[in-house]
């Protein structure tokens, strides 16, 4: 893994992505730092200093030395760039003006204010496992969840997940906004170690479907008791069973969890093996990743959205 660019962070016109890149195109990874972070960072390269930078998980450091600067992260392997280089790297990042993203993000703008009337998903949302292995996320870390989730290929199998985390993605898949609130669909939680491996071949021989956890996301149009065409319904159901895998795939993240996301089926295999005559959206495969990865770059958001005023 060879330190390749610094680049713009995508929520923060103020901070910054530190990319890495491999042999392989898929062989990537990114650190992403605040603007305090960066500031920090920036100190002690210019300065030519020597000494640690302290990450806002309270877990990962960045250690400057002389010759070579170290990334040591939380649940991933240390990255390592030759001082001389970052140094290069971020002086010549922080002389370049960055054009203000056209969309900011205001966290505390965007929280929703929803009142669920049902106790027992209320119950299960809140609920803290009483071992010394607690796992909490306060709101303010939502957006760091957002920019760091990855998709994984490659689960720990050793490594059981937690039945009250299964609890908590299955509670929020029943969060998730449906038209109407009609829920249009169902989902289908595989146990069954034969029926994985049957899955795997409905999903095109993706050897990652035979996963530790794996959901799968069918469509019911039958529950949106709405006046429509049904074709107009079977969107809708697609519509909410999309949002329910969704939903799920980001709790896995908040929890620790890695997931890859699986569109490529056999319908009709996929039918006959878990046993329903609803039409499967979406598999969603969850675990523990074999090693944590951090996300890829992605264009620019000036690339991405349009404005029309």
């Amino acid at each position: 893994m060879e330190f390749f660019q610094v680049e713009p962070a995508y929520i923060s016109k103020d901070g910054c992505r530190l990319i890495w890149k491999g042999i392989d195109e898929d062989d990537h990874d990114a650190i992403i730092l605040s603007g305090e972070e960066l500031e920090r960072l920036f100190e002690l390269l210019s300065k030519d200093s020597t000494g640690k930078v302290e990450l806002e998980d309270e877990f990962s450091t960045i250690w400057v030395n002389t010759d070579t600067t170290q990334f040591r992260l939380k649940e991933h392997k240390t990255l390592e760039v030759k001082t001389a280089i970052l140094r290069k790297k971020i002086l010549e990042y922080k002389k370049m003006p960055h054009e203000p993203k056209p969309i900011k993000i205001y966290p505390k703008e965007f929280f929703p204010s929803i009142t669920i009337e049902n106790d027992e998903v209320i119950e299960v949302l809140n609920s803290i496992p009483n071992d010394k292995n607690k796992t909490t996320i306060s709101d303010s870390d939502f957006f760091r969840i957002i920019s760091t989730r990855r998709s994984t290929r490659n689960f720990d199998t050793s490594r059981l997940v937690e039945q009250w985390k299964v609890d908590k993605i299955l509670a929020t898949a029943d969060t998730a906004p449906t038209a109407g609130n009609f829920q249009g669909f169902e989902v289908f939680y595989i146990k069954n170690k034969e029926i994985k491996k049957r899955l795997v071949e409905a999903a095109n021989n993706q050897p990652y479907v035979n996963a530790p956890i794996v959901l799968v996301f069918c469509k019911d149009p039958s529950r949106v008791k709405i006046n429509f065409p049904p074709e107009i319904l079977a969107k809708f159901s697609l519509q909410d069973a999309t949002l329910a895998a969704a939903y799920s795939q980001l709790a896995a993240s908040a929890l620790g969890l890695s997931s890859i996301w699986i569109g490529m089926l056999d319908e009709e295999k996929v039918m006959q093996i878990i046993g329903t005559n609803l039409r499967p959206s979406s598999i969603l495969c969850i675990g523990y990743p074999h090693q944590k990865r951090l996300p890829k770059s992605r264009r620019k958001l000036k690339d991405l959205i349009h404005v029309i005023e």
